[in-house]
């Protein structure tokens, strides 16, 4: 079977700095792909690679079987590529813009009328289609340059942190018709450094200084974490961190607010470890097992973790 999006290898060099190295993933038909990091981690060069309008320097995507290093061209014509600043076009209104993407992917004139009122049927802008696109707000723009990308009914659709500086309403809206896409059968990929967002993804790849740390479904990722996550509360805080970073067993210890969550290394002596922030004059005030988020999990797989004692 052919699949929709199938990478291998792929990587991208900007002189001597190294964008991204050797990823390697398979999208499934259908399905929600996310391609999540922070800023820096090579997610918008991963997807303007797969939309072929930057040639990689090393391996090769594959957009239903077709290259993406050899054949961009071709690759356009089956997906749409949605950048975080998409190209509409201020001076022109809603029903323009529609037009003027229509025209650019040959939409045959005879789907249009169609194909316009399914587009303002989820995104709400038929009220607007005659308002200059650069008098519309922020969502509605993301909205409208959604709407532009989909008018030729592609088989992929490559979103680039689509919800970057959205109002929430604007974003909950945005993910409605993200997975309205996705239910009607279309592969999405979408990139976020959102990690409250990556869990609404079918399957994530997380990247980290231009490499996939870890793939697999946002539970499973979590489940990596089970039984190993602490929330801690104590009279000190920031010391209470920076004493259990240095013990051995303590994978990781970060601060969310005035709340600690200590992940564990397995078979970790967790007691030993109340015991050391005792002795150091750190009073615990509540201490219990939590499940893990998507930042957990992201922040246990990019730390180092404090090495045994020898």
């Amino acid at each position: 079977m052919t699949l929709p999006v199938e990478v291998v290898g792929l990587s991208r060099r900007f002189g001597e700095t190294v964008a991204v190295t050797d990823l390697r993933f398979a999208v499934r038909p259908g399905e929600l792909f996310g391609i999540v990091g922070p800023d820096g981690a090579g997610k918008t060069t991963t997807l303007r690679m797969l939309a072929g309008v930057l040639r990689p320097t090393g391996g090769d995507a594959l957009i239903g079987g077709v290259s993406v290093a050899r054949s961009p061209e071709v690759v356009k014509r089956s997906i749409a590529y949605m950048s975080q600043r998409f190209g509409l076009y201020t001076d022109l209104t809603v029903q323009e813009n529609l037009d003027f993407y229509a025209d650019l992917h040959r939409v045959p004139r005879a789907l249009r009328g169609a194909r316009y009122e399914r587009l303002f049927a989820f995104s709400g802008l038929a009220p607007f289609r005659d308002r200059l696109a650069g008098a519309l707000s922020g969502g509605m723009k993301q909205k409208l340059g959604l709407s532009c990308a989909l008018v030729h009914e592609p088989a992929v659709l490559l979103l680039d942190e689509p919800t970057f500086g959205v109002d929430p309403i604007s974003r909950r809206d945005l993910w409605l018709i993200v997975h309205g896409m996705v239910a009607g059968g279309m592969t999405v990929l979408v990139s976020t450094a959102y990690l409250d967002e990556a869990e609404r993804c079918d399957r994530i790849a997380l990247l980290h200084e231009g490499r996939v740390v870890a793939l697999d479904t946002p539970a499973a990722l979590q489940e990596t974490l089970a039984g190993r996550l602490r929330a801690l509360r104590t009279d000190a805080p920031r010391r209470a961190r920076d004493l259990l970073r240095d013990r051995p067993g303590i994978a990781n210890a970060t601060l969310f607010g005035e709340t600690l969550h200590v992940a564990l290394a397995p078979a970790a002596d967790w007691e030993a470890a109340r015991r050391a922030l005792a002795a150091a004059g750190v009073t615990v005030e509540q201490d219990m097992p939590i499940d893990a988020s998507l930042e957990d999990v992201f922040i246990a797989l990019t730390t180092t973790p404090a090495a045994p004692d020898a």
